[in-house]
């Protein structure tokens, strides 16, 4: 199981952190052993002063495919859920600066928490999915799948191009604004159209 992730996906989102909004999907990747699942804790890394939450809705990859054609993309995926991709912000700035990969910030241990599955068929609307981000109570984060700049088939097909898709492999595909940083004792809890999927703490 691999962890594809989409970054810049929103373009609010593109916006808060001063990045130029995309025009093609910009693609990094997260090992197996990033993984979080059961609502276990987060435990805060030590190589980090500033790590940042991102709630994502994730696709699960139902079929093997390459060069997968964007009509038939949505044949590739049978349920979603959520997932908060955690990032090393002060790490992640450093490399930017200098030019250099993103994977230290972003594919450390632990650092894709994942939710539950829904299947795909009980979901009315793919592209009108509400989803949100609360901390100890106060909602930081709402999205709505209806603001993705690049579709869940583009990503599926334009990623396929480059990389075989796997039964099982993960799909975060982008978060809204309003990202910040997390901190020991926090609480999180996240919602996809009402229903909670992740509720889990930081330590």
């Amino acid at each position: 199981m691999k962890i594809i992730a989409v970054g810049r996906n929103y373009a609010a989102h593109a916006r808060e952190l001063n990045n130029p909004v995309p025009g093609q999907p910009v693609i990094f990747l997260k090992p197996d052993t990033a993984a979080l699942k059961d609502n276990r804790p987060f435990y805060l890394p030590d190589f980090s002063a500033d790590i940042h939450y991102e709630l994502e809705v994730v696709l699960k990859i139902s079929r093997e495919g390459k060069h997968i054609a964007e009509k038939f993309a949505h044949n590739y995926y049978e349920e979603l859920g959520l997932g908060v991709d955690f990032t090393a912000r002060d790490i992640q700035a450093k490399h930017k600066e200098q030019g250099l990969p993103w994977e230290l910030a972003k594919a450390f241990d632990n650092s894709a928490a994942i939710s539950p599955f829904l299947p795909k068929s009980g979901i009315p609307d793919i592209y009108g999915i509400h989803f949100d981000l609360q901390i100890n109570g106060e909602t930081r984060q709402q999205g709505n799948t209806a603001n993705l700049l690049f579709s869940f088939e583009h990503i599926i097909s334009f990623v396929s191009r480059y990389i075989t898709l796997k039964k099982g492999d993960l799909i975060f595909t982008g978060t809204p604004e309003g990202v910040g940083r997390v901190q020991q004792g926090d609480h999180l809890e996240a919602s996809l159209n009402g229903t909670q999927l992740l509720s889990f703490d930081i330590k």
